[in-house]
């Protein structure tokens, strides 16, 4: 079975090709490391291999990861990729420094609230829910771009773009139909004046797919921590 790190350079060998096939640079697409589920050592081998980047979608257990690494605090990037509850709302602000799926307005007012003052804004993304599945979070898209301009104005977050986690599918068109999607609405908002910079797409199944259409940030996690364990775990 291969290691952590080998599995970190074919990620980062996929994406260089698919950066090749459509004309656009390496450094422009952000390897965002999933490591819910994995135990702290898994993060400390990925950030040997040279990770920064680390994305959890349970926050009591993303809590206990960084306190486990608080070592490694300055140097590592923590973002909350999973939907988040009001009550969780205080330690992501105060822990985390990206949050991924900011889907309501009430949810990023209070992320700003309670944002603490002598920390930088956090970094967020609204969450799209660009299949229209009734089962995902996140926004609608003919509502985001309202959305957007709200979040935008808050004190103590940061806009930077879009989120989506599109509907499975195995052929490459079907896969890129939703990432088109999502960046002809991020386009939209740039010409509306927000300043977006960051399109969060793509999985370890679609990666290429995302990077066709414009992916700045692809969230993996099977092609570099393994299977996960088939287990019940909080769902916040």
């Amino acid at each position: 079975m291969a290691s952590i790190a080998e599995n970190i350079l074919q990620v980062r060998g996929r994406i260089a090709a698919a950066c090749r096939a459509f004309d656009r640079l390496p450094t422009s697409v952000t390897l965002l490391a999933v490591s819910k589920t994995c135990p702290g050592v898994s993060v400390r081998e990925a950030f040997a291999a040279g990770e920064r980047d680390f994305g959890e979608n349970y926050v009591q257990e993303a809590l206990a990861k960084i306190d486990e690494l608080a070592d490694l605090r300055g140097q590592v990037r923590w973002h909350l990729i999973g939907p988040l509850q009001s009550n969780k709302a205080r330690e992501v602000a105060t822990h985390f420094d990206w949050v991924h799926a900011i889907d309501r307005m009430k949810l990023a007012q209070r992320l700003s609230d309670l944002r603490p003052p002598e920390l930088p804004p956090l970094q967020v993304c609204l969450q799209v829910n660009i299949s229209g599945e009734p089962s995902k979070s996140g926004v609608a898209p003919e509502a985001a771009l309202a959305l957007a301009h709200e979040v935008a104005a808050l004190p103590r977050l940061k806009l930077r773009g879009l989120m989506a986690i599109p509907e499975p599918a195995d052929d490459p068109a079907a896969q890129r139909a939703p990432h088109r999607a999502l960046r002809k609405l991020f386009e939209a908002m740039n010409a509306q004046g927000l300043g977006l910079d960051t399109l969060s797409i793509g999985m370890s199944a679609d990666l290429e797919a995302a990077i066709a259409e414009g992916a700045t940030c692809v969230r993996i996690g099977t092609a570099i921590f393994g299977a996960r364990p088939a287990k019940s775990v909080p769902t916040s």
